[in-house]
């Protein structure tokens, strides 16, 4: 989608939906607490965003959705999540428990599927099992072939939306031995099984997103026709590692929206609240806290910007893109949670501030997107398993010309850059040593430098030192690289198992982010609003990353904390997201005395 068109939709949902600190407006902060406190699924703010056709957006075009592409719907569950992640996860399990239809479903399924979405149904993705957690090939729930279909056993557990959903795609073991080739998915319709054929498990209490729906489903011999297996029998786990990768992407929104709600509120108070005769703000510790978080919010932006239209563009490359993001995004923005706590205060702990208070819900909330649907070891292994090809791809000058990684991150990192139609289907689960982000960083260094070189005064300066310290840490492609031949030397069979490899791939998760942050300022340059795109701030994003292998050398100079305290305020006080994309925001009520 066009960004212009984009704009114009993520404006009108951010209009219906109103100022979530007003609460007259549809979906106010006042009674989502309330539904979290109570623990209460939201069903009103789902039916509202379904009427409104949010759905749409994450169903085919061809069956008569509105999905050209996912970042589109990425991005409007962002302006959902800021309001409420729960509401924002509810409606990301249906669109994922669509997902095997999409990939590998027929025409009357995909057409069946959403047709009942558009009529309101909710589904949920029943992949989990009690006993077994990640480990997909231990599940037990069986489908035993029967005359025109199979007849379901087993349990699922820990499935949002179970229990309120009118039905779940299931994942179930079709042959005996199990294996890659061993487990089929099923649509099982609740609906339309025999009066307690499905027990549904209870609801189990959670730290966050509490209003959430999490429990599961139970069921003994249940028959399902033939005509409701999504895929060839013995695709199930292809077909649940592709819907994985896309719930990998999607829910870094929950995050990247956590954090932005949580640096807003925060705002709310540094900017209004005087101590010793000045501004919060304005006090150098807390601004330099206030710049790094906003930093921190930036980098975790660039990789999901990447991330997100890496499914359309580089489909072959998901395993990739989606476990960066997964491992790097969540775990980041946790730690910029805790430095917002600091800067809040004893606000961050009161639970009865009306204005302060959804600050601790997004602070439990964010959590979600570090377990679900593939924890940290989950996505850190994947990449461990393919490290050795992909940074030797990425120590081959040629490569990335071979493999046409310049051009792709063009568009991956072009914001007004079209995108083909989403394909889901072309979906790979290992990407033979590529990963376009490191392949073209290279080049898009090099056009940082040129861009350095035409900029004048404070620019120029803080252009030059960034692409310096891009270059630094790219030159440890070359060493993570010379880091894995000695581990592998040194362990032998133990090698793919080892914590060391694991620590390797994040430090290769740290590459693929500075490689991000340099091609979204490079490719996307033109078209940036004001006040981006901001030398000092990609400094700033560069040296936040840099502190992961240097964590006590010098901070960042203060002339350069000032100019990234100018691009955020500027941001806060327009009213527009904390984002490359800068979406404008739901005229805000100004804050009263109560929120201070």
């Amino acid at each position: 989608m066009p960004k212009s068109e984009l704009d114009r939709l993520a404006a009108e949902l951010e209009n219906h939906l109103g100022d979530p600190h007003d609460p007259a407006s549809r979906m106010p902060f006042e009674r989502i607490l309330d539904h979290d406190e109570r623990e209460e699924y939201p069903y009103a703010f789902v039916n509202l965003l379904q009427r409104w056709g949010v759905h749409e957006y994450n169903i085919p075009e061809a069956q008569g959705g509105r999905a050209g592409d996912v970042e589109t719907g990425f991005n409007l569950l962002r302006l959902i999540a800021r309001r409420d992640p729960t509401t924002a996860t509810a409606l990301i399990i249906t669109s994922l428990a669509f997902l095997p239809a999409w990939i590998a479903g027929t025409d009357e399924q995909k057409q069946y599927l959403v047709d009942a979405m558009k009529q309101g149904s909710r589904y949920a993705w029943g992949l989990s099992e009690r006993n077994h957690g990640s480990d997909v090939l231990s599940n037990e729930m069986r489908a035993e072939r029967v005359d025109g279909g199979y007849l379901l056993t087993g349990e699922k557990w820990l499935i949002g939306n179970a229990r309120v959903a009118d039905g779940l795609t299931v994942f179930a073991r079709t042959k005996e031995a199990g294996g890659p080739a061993g487990y089929s998915i099923l649509l099982l319709e609740k609906r339309r099984t025999p009066a307690g054929a499905v027990e549904e498990l209870p609801d189990e209490r959670l730290h966050g997103l509490r209003a959430l729906d999490m429990s599961g489903i139970r069921v003994d011999g249940v028959f399902v026709p033939e005509s409701a297996r999504l895929g060839a029998e013995g695709a199930g786990l292809e077909i649940a590692l592709q819907t994985s990768q896309v719930a990998r992407t999607l829910i870094g929104s929950i995050a990247l929206s956590a954090v932005d709600t949580a640096l807003r509120v925060t705002l709310d108070f540094t900017e209004h609240r005087v101590i010793f005769g000045r501004a919060v703000s304005d006090i150098p510790y807390s601004r330099r806290q206030l710049a790094e978080c906003f930093a921190d919010l930036m980098v975790a932006d660039a990789v999901s910007l990447g991330a997100v239209r890496s499914l359309q563009l580089v489909p072959e490359q998901a395993s990739v893109w989606s476990s960066v993001a997964k491992y790097l995004v969540p775990t980041m923005l946790e730690r910029t949670m805790s430095q917002l706590n600091i800067v809040l205060g004893a606000r961050f702990y009161l639970r009865g501030l009306p204005h302060h208070g959804i600050h601790q819900k997004m602070l439990r909330d964010l959590l979600v997107a570090n377990f679900a649907d593939g924890n940290t070891v989950v996505n850190l292994k994947n990449l461990a398993l393919q490290l050795d090809a992909l940074l030797a791809a990425a120590d081959e000058p040629a490569a990335a010309a071979a493999a046409g990684a310049d051009a792709h991150v063009r568009t991956l990192y072009g914001l007004d850059a079209p995108l083909p139609l989403y394909r889901p289907w072309d979906q790979e689960l290992y990407s033979r040593g590529k990963d376009d982000a490191l392949l073209a960083a290279p080049a898009s260094l090099a056009a940082l430098r040129a861009l350095a070189e035409a900029a004048k005064g404070d620019e120029r300066d803080r252009l030059t030192r960034a692409a310096d310290v891009a270059g630094e840490l790219l030159a440890r492609t070359a060493d993570l690289r010379g880091r894995c031949v000695r581990l592998r030397a040194a362990l032998g069979r133990d090698y793919g198992q080892s914590a060391e490899l694991f620590d390797l791939a994040k430090e290769y998760c740290l590459l693929h982010a500075v490689a991000a942050c340099v091609h979204t300022h490079v490719h996307s340059a033109q078209v940036l609003e004001d006040p981006l795109p901001s030398g000092a701030l990609l400094l700033l994003q560069l040296e936040r990353l840099r502190r992961h292998w240097y964590p006590h050398e010098a901070v960042t100079d203060a002339a350069v904390v000032d100019e990234v305290m100018g691009v955020l305020r500027h941001l806060y006080r327009v009213n527009r997201l904390f984002s490359h994309r800068q979406f404008r925001l739901a005229e805000r009520r100004a804050p009263g005395p109560a929120d201070g």
